[in-house]
This record gives C-alpha cells, structure tokens and sequence, in this order.
C-alpha cells in the first residue's frame, strides 16, 4: 500500500513539475519564410541593405558586431556587393559606410590614443569602451554581440524576428521589476514573479531590452514601409548573413560535391559491371 503511494506522489510531483516546466518555456518561434531558405535560397540583397539600415540606425546604439568588417559588406552575397568591384576594398558604397564610423587607434608618432574613421579594412567598433561600461549604460545587462546571433540562438532568424515582434503588455498577475520587459520568447522561469495558478504560468520570460522597434523608426531607401513587422524581418536577415556571409557559396559548393559524388557513383557501377560482365556470382 505505501509502495502504491508513492509511486502515486511522485507520478503526481513529476506531472506538476512537467506543467511548471512547460510553462517557463517561450513559445515556439513563428515560421517566417526566407529567401535564404532551401537548398538553393539566396539573400535578398534590398533586404539586407534595409537590415544593415536597421541595425545601423537602431541596434548598434547598444549591440556590437565585431567579428564583421566593413569590407564584408561588399562580398559577393552581402548587402552591397557590385560586380563591377572583385575586391570589396574598393566598393565605394563599403567605403563610404566605413568612413561614418570611427574607430580606436594609436597615433604612430606620439603613442597616444586617438580616433580616426575607418576603413574597409577594419571592423565594426563595439558601441562601448569595454563590458562594465556596456552593462553601467544598460541596466547591468550586457548586450549581447550580434555577429553570431542568428546561429547562436536557436531558431536563428525565426527567434530573432519572433523576439522584437513579440512585445506586449504583461498578463495581470505577473510582476515586472524595474528595467524588466516581458516577452512570450524570450526563455526563462517566471514562476517567482506569478502570483496567479501555479500551472498558469505564462510562458516566456524577461528582457532587459525594450522594444526596440515602431512604425516609421526607419526609412528605407528603397521605399519600403517601414512597419515593425518589416523592420524586425529585415534586421533579421541581415544577422542571418553576418553569422553566415558564405551560405550561397557553401550550397553552391555543396550542389557540385552531391552532383560529383552521383557521376562518381554512376561510373563506379559501369566500371565493376564491365569488370565482372563474365564472371558468376
């Protein structure tokens, strides 16, 4: 009878620890469909033009991306790749971006510190001087580098868009403290600040960013309506490109090597047919 008991109680403990656990879970990323998608998607290069724009505009007041030079924008597959320049040092549009940045350098004379625009050459400087001053200007947060998020996260692009889509006022009963925003896909436990049912808690978790986007925060120069919809899913494939600035040639690369490997294949079995055409198996 005490056997049946407890394998009663702790049935029960793992039922109400599992709907506890699904509730501090985020929901699932929306499906959004991208260009890049499948094995021959590619970038839609207006996009990424309007994401860099974002990120530019919006993101990079607070987010670094340092593991990307500013020549990287002008290689074949990036927002502003021209035929006409084989060398993406020499891509005007990549120069001319570069030169709106400054970046920290050492005056080769004196050895002092200084600042000087940048150059094709060098990448994006961080928006702050170093961690503890990027968590003193955020609310002890620190903002996370953007170079790799979109294959950091899971879900990539879809989490991305999801997150900065996903903005809205709290459910009654959830305690937002001071520099928290609540978001339905950002992971974390919310069971210590619900004062609701216990297998009610809201899915999701807080975030020290608020929303970042609204209508008209941008505009594109391409005439594109500039809605938080738009804005989330072009800043969201452009990250997708900066974690991945070789995607259309590693498909391409990857269509020749299946292709090899079936003529390959194809050859191999006439070979041993020729081969073996008189002799009993």
């Amino acid at each position: 009878m005490l056997r049946k008991l407890s394998i009663i109680a702790a049935v029960a403990g793992l039922m109400v620890g599992g709907q506890a656990l699904a509730a501090g879970h985020p929901h699932k990323p929306k499906d959004v469909a991208w260009s890049f998608e499948g094995p021959f998607g590619k970038f839609d290069q207006a996009q990424l033009q309007r994401g860099y724009k974002v990120y530019r505009e919006v993101c990079s007041a607070c987010h670094s991306m340092t593991l990307v030079s500013f020549r990287n924008l002008g290689d074949k597959g990036g927002p502003f790749y021209s035929a006409e320049y084989k060398n993406s040092n020499d891509n005007p549009w990549v120069k001319a971006i570069a030169k709106d940045y400054e970046v920290a350098d050492i005056d080769s004379e004196t050895g002092d510190a200084i600042k000087r625009p940048a150059t094709s050459a060098d990448r994006f400087p961080a928006p702050f001087a170093n961690e503890p001053a990027a968590r003193a200007n955020n609310g002890g947060a620190l903002p996370p580098d953007m170079s790799l998020l979109a294959k950091a996260r899971t879900g990539g692009p879809d989490y991305i868009y999801s997150l900065l889509t996903g903005y809205h006022e709290p459910p009654a009963g959830l305690k937002v403290g001071p520099g928290q925003h609540y978001n339905p896909y950002m992971p974390g436990d919310l069971t210590a600040a619900w004062s609701g049912p216990h297998d009610k808690v809201p899915a999701g978790g807080f975030i020290a960013m608020a929303a970042p986007l609204k209508d008209g925060l941008v505009t594109f120069d391409d005439g594109t309506k500039s809605t938080v919809d738009q804005q989330a899913k072009d800043v969201s494939a452009f990250l997708m490109w900066a974690a991945e600035p070789k995607l259309e040639e590693r498909k391409k690369m990857g269509f020749v090597v299946i292709l090899y490997l079936l003529l390959f294949s194809g050859l191999l079995y006439a070979s041993y047919r020729k081969v073996w055409k008189n002799e009993s198996h």
